[in-house]
């Protein structure tokens, strides 16, 4: 089995596995996380569909990213994951997709949900199979760690990389996902940061009409604040399909979890990033 080697290991999260173990400890206690470290819920009643998790340093966003992980262990146990994360890195395809093998992180492998990652290349005329995207990028293998400490070797995911982000590729990779995990007990996580490097107030305005936009489940307003620029989220294409499935589902809702930035971290809040969570359930 070909296994990918981490590529941010050391630098956005810890390099061993007790360092990472005690890391991802620390953004649950943290006191911008949820205050506790989650036990998976066996008997949840998984009403889930997927969370919105940034994907900066764990140091800078991992307490948030905590909270939609502590949301999602309390809800149940999916059988799989599927991570919709943005291409930072500019190589391979639009849309890239890899179908077979595992991810190596400090906690350990996890293998890639082979079966349903074919059906869902398949299904769609978009989607590449094409590993070059995902060799360097960090936007879906940061989350890795969060899963493997939760749900140990059961955390089998699907990775898709999406350089191109616009409204009409998120809902064809939406309903793509929806036509093959009808039958299947998955959950989407949504990689994206938010505002990029403007001042504290700055990002919070701006970043607060982004997040009236998903909560609204306005898909084609969130991706016009991303594809202009007026927000400089990286990941508002995973976040766009992430609502673009929850409206073909029908009767899902999403609900804010925390939003902070890199400025209430660090003090300094002239050039800050913001970073948000959020979950979308079904009622």
């Amino acid at each position: 089995m070909k296994i990918r080697k981490p590529s941010v290991a050391d630098a956005f999260y810890a390099g061993t596995k007790a360092e990472l173990n005690k890391q991802i400890t620390e953004c649950f206690t943290h006191r911008f996380g949820p205050g506790s470290v989650p036990q998976p819920n066996p008997h949840g009643p998984r009403k889930i569909v997927g969370i919105v998790c940034p994907h900066a340093g764990y140091m800078y966003s991992g307490p948030v990213a905590a909270n939609g992980y502590s949301k999602l262990a309390l809800d149940g146990e999916p059988d799989a994951f599927i991570i919709l994360g943005p291409n930072h890195t500019g190589m391979g395809s639009g849309l890239s997709i890899q179908t077979e093998g595992a991810w190596q992180t400090p906690l350990g492998i996890a293998e890639i949900d082979t079966d349903l990652a074919k059906k869902i290349q398949k299904s769609s005329s978009i989607i590449d199979v094409d590993e070059t995207a995902h060799t360097s990028e960090h936007s879906i293998e940061v989350q890795l760690p969060f899963l493997q400490f939760l749900y140990k070797d059961a955390a089998k995911f699907v990775p898709i990389c999406m350089m191109m982000q616009d409204l009409t590729t998120c809902r064809e990779v939406a309903k793509s996902i929806v036509q093959q995990t009808a039958d299947r007990n998955v959950a989407i996580i949504a990689s994206s940061d938010f505002t990029h490097y403007e001042s504290q107030d700055a990002a919070s305005k701006k970043d607060g009409g982004a997040i009236e936009a998903i909560l609204k489940l306005d898909d084609e307003q969130l991706n016009e604040l991303g594809e202009s620029g007026h927000v400089t989220m990286c990941g508002y294409g995973p976040i766009t399909t992430l609502m673009a499935i929850s409206k073909f589902l029908n009767g899902v809702h999403p609900e804010l979890l925390a939003y902070k930035t890199s400025g209430d971290i660090t003090g300094d809040k002239s050039a800050v990033v913001g970073y948000s969570s959020l979950a979308f359930s079904r009622q």
